[in-house]
This record gives C-alpha cells, sequence and structure tokens, in this order.
C-alpha cells in the first residue's frame, strides 16, 4: 500500500520543488549536496538581496555592484565542475545531470565594485523533474516563437498592403497632377495665342482707320 500511494505522488507531481534562504556577507560562497540520477533535469532560480538600512528590508542590487555566480559539481568525479555560471543578482540556470550520482550545487554572491561588506540575502530555489521536461520547455518555446513568427509575418503582409494602397494613390496623385499641369500648359498656350490674334486685329484695324483718315 506504502508503495503504491508512493507512485502515485510521482504521477501525479512529477517535479519536486525546493527553496532556500542564504544569510551572509558579499562574496560568501553556500553549497549544498543533491543525489541526482542519470537523466534528471534540475532547473533552479536565484535571487540576491542585499541589506538596506534606509528601508530596513533585503533588496535587489544594481548589475554593477553586485552579481552571482552559480557552480555545479560532481561529487563521484572528484568535484568535477560541469556548470560554471556568471550573471546579474537574479536570474536562472538548468542543468541536465549526464551521470547518476551525488552533485554539488554552489552559489556564491560577487561584489563586482568596491561597495564595503554588506549583509546579503540569497534565495535559491529549485525544480527537479526528467528530461521530459526540458522537451517539453523546448517544444512550449519552438510553439511560441512560431506563433510571434506568424504574428510578425501578418504585421509584414499588413505593411506590404498597406505600402501597395499608398502607391496606388500616388501614382492616381500623379496621374491626376500630370493631366492638371497638361490642361493648364494648353490653356496658357491658348490664351497666348488669342492674345496675339487680337493684337494683330487691333492693329490691322488701327491701320485700316488711320489710312481712312488719309493719316497714312
Amino acid at each position: 500500500m506504502l508503495l503504491y500511494c508512493t507512485l502515485l505522488v510521482f504521477v501525479f507531481f512529477p517535479f519536486r520543488a525546493s527553496a532556500f534562504y542564504f544569510y551572509g556577507y558579499g562574496g560568501d560562497r553556500k553549497c549544498f549536496l543533491k543525489e541526482l540520477s542519470k537523466g534528471t533535469l534540475l532547473k533552479g532560480s536565484y535571487s540576491l538581496g542585499v541589506y538596506d538600512e534606509k528601508l530596513g528590508d533585503y533588496a535587489l542590487p544594481g548589475d554593477k555592484d553586485y552579481g552571482v555566480v552559480i557552480d555545479v559539481e560532481e561529487v563521484f568525479d572528484n568535484n568535477h565542475r560541469v556548470v560554471h555560471q556568471r550573471s546579474s543578482p537574479s536570474g536562472d540556470f538548468t542543468f541536465l545531470a549526464l551521470e547518476s550520482g551525488e552533485y554539488k550545487i554552489c552559489a556564491q554572491s560577487q561584489v563586482n565594485n568596491w561597495v564595503g561588506k554588506a549583509k546579503t540575502k540569497l534565495e535559491v530555489g529549485f525544480e527537479i523533474g526528467s528530461e521530459a521536461m526540458l522537451d517539453s520547455k523546448r517544444k512550449e518555446t519552438l510553439e511560441t516563437l512560431h506563433g510571434k513568427v506568424n504574428i510578425l509575418n501578418s504585421k509584414i503582409m499588413e505593411i506590404r498592403r498597406e505600402q501597395q494602397l499608398v502607391r496606388e494613390r500616388e501614382e492616381s496623385f500623379r496621374d491626376i497632377s500630370e493631366s492638371v499641369n497638361s490642361r493648364a500648359m494648353w490653356w496658357t498656350v491658348i490664351q497666348v495665342v488669342l492674345l496675339i490674334l487680337i493684337c494683330v486685329w487691333q492693329m490691322k484695324s488701327l491701320r485700316s482707320f488711320f489710312v481712312k483718315q488719309k493719316v497714312l
């Protein structure tokens, strides 16, 4: 009966979650041991807090002043280090056990600049599951990326349609402008011709008038 209940726990709760709090000072290294079987996925997250006297509590520091170093070592293989990660005061890490045995997981707060010996609180949480969890995460990530690509493609197609509409409107406006300019030019030419004809007619009329009056 006990074995049956245990199997039910692993079926309905395939991932085990744990969390730790480490108090100390900048530069302190804290480690804990974990027995992992081959193919086990360990996904961890961490957050470093530095004591703020004004707030009276621990607050997340800036990336320029503090960082966190995560190390995973194989105890069964003479503490062979398989993970070494340096990053900001908060983040996550993922590790897949390639061999069964005891692993040492260490987190160290790192002072990037000289800011004094401040009190720190390092929170480390992790989930332990199977390699299928990693494959599932990858599949979800790929599906998410695929969805984003589809959204980008639809936006690009929409932008292309808008650009095509703008080009069509520009072509229509250009045709109308050319037609108006052509009509205006011909109207100007007609006006000039009419003015010349009127001037010629007036000159002939005046000449005829002066001849009748015997002025010329």
